[in-house]
């Protein structure tokens, strides 16, 4: 199974719509997840109308995406645990925070907020941010992921965009 992670796409804000390059890596994915700051309802539904969607909401989404998203999810991507949420805080203690969030240890926490990829194993657990697609203030390149998911286990990569 094929998943498009992005994040922090601040939509309309930070960019009109996310660039071509990931708009065909999302059309070539069974499924997009998105770690919040949307920013706006109508990219949202946007998204929504691709490809199926799981997603959360980030300390800068409108009020208006309050009754559609939840602060963090978990489900299961076949028999690995997946756990989603924004972030929040300083970004060089984000991953000890994130662990904490959950009740039951994910197989890969995916997160954003800092707008920096990572992609870290730390345990049993990878940590995985996608970047931002739209927004360099805080990396030097914008970035998407992509998570490979197969009975034989997780492959995974952060992507720049070169558009």
């Amino acid at each position: 199974m094929r998943l498009c992670v992005l994040s922090d796409t601040h939509i309309p804000d930070r960019g009109e719509n996310v660039p071509d390059q990931l708009l065909r890596e999302i059309k070539a994915s069974d499924l997009v997840i998105h770690a919040g700051d949307f920013t706006s309802l109508d990219f949202y539904q946007q998204l929504r109308k691709l490809k199926p969607l799981k997603a959360v909401l980030g300390n800068m989404d409108s009020m208006e995406l309050r009754p559609y998203l939840k602060n963090k999810e978990f489900f299961r991507v076949l028999n690995f645990k997946i756990g989603l949420i924004h972030g929040q805080g300083q970004p060089d203690r984000i991953t000890d925070h994130l662990r904490e969030s959950f009740d039951e240890q994910p197989d890969i926490i995916i997160f954003g907020h800092s707008h920096q990829p990572c992609q870290e194993q730390k345990g049993p657990t990878l940590f995985f941010n996608p970047g931002s697609a739209t927004d360099k203030i805080f990396a030097p390149y914008n970035s998407y992921g992509i998570l490979e998911i197969s009975p034989q286990g997780i492959q995974a990569r952060i992507e720049r965009i070169r558009e």
